[in-house]
């Protein structure tokens, strides 16, 4: 019976990040691919007390590899979380490995606050430069410290964190993904980019807000 469920398990996996990775195959009502990411999401929590008793090398692998296209396809589709922001004519940032991206629209204004994981710091010192900003007067080009392009921040591994400020680094227990699936961490770090972008004169009706891992 364990091993059936364990099979189910992974053909599961596999339809479904088969499914994602094609979005012209997906289904116009998606409403049982919903229920299917919730129970998958049970399972694995189960998954995770249980891994050690799974029967055999050759299934261990087949989940592994069905897990990573699932893992692969749903981090590109969270990427695409803040292609509603405004202005529509400001490229998409780049978004730091081993960290976030927090990005909110005030007046078609977009702002976007680079956060490290823990363990990792900033490339470059930017204590006193919270968030960078793209806009009608930035020619819709990123205010970034890095030349060209699109990349706001890199998070480089370090012992000790001391590039950006206090804010813009996830707790020890607390990384980028953790904050995004929790909604109480999640409102918590868009209250606080809100409060620090008031304290800088930017106070408007908030239009857009993401989240974005690395």
């Amino acid at each position: 019976m364990a091993l059936k469920g364990n099979l189910f398990w992974i053909c599961s996996l596999a339809v479904l990040s088969s499914s994602a990775a094609q979005d012209e195959t997906l289904p116009k009502n998606c409403s049982s691919q919903t229920q299917l990411l919730e129970r998958l999401s049970a399972d694995v929590k189960v998954a995770l007390e249980c891994g050690e008793n799974l029967p055999s090398a050759q299934q261990s692998a087949a989940l592994l590899l069905s897990l990573r296209n699932l893992a692969d396809s749903l981090h590109k589709q969270q990427l695409k979380d803040c292609q509603s922001a405004e202005p529509k004519k400001c490229p998409e940032a780049e978004v730091p490995s081993n960290g976030g991206l927090l990005c909110v629209s005030v007046a078609n204004n977009t702002y976007c606050k680079p956060l490290c994981n823990y363990g990792y710091d900033f490339g470059f010192i930017r204590s006193s430069r919270l968030f960078d900003v793209c806009t009608e007067q930035t020619g819709y080009k990123w205010s970034t410290q890095y030349i060209g392009g699109n990349k706001l921040a890199v998070c480089n591994k370090a012992p000790i964190r001391i590039g950006g400020a206090k804010s813009a680094y996830f707790p020890e227990d607390q990384d980028c993904l953790t904050t995004k699936s929790t909604s109480e961490l999640h409102s918590s770090i868009i209250t606080t980019f809100i409060s620090e972008l008031k304290k800088e004169g930017i106070e408007a009706e908030l239009q857009d807000v993401c989240l974005l891992c690395g």
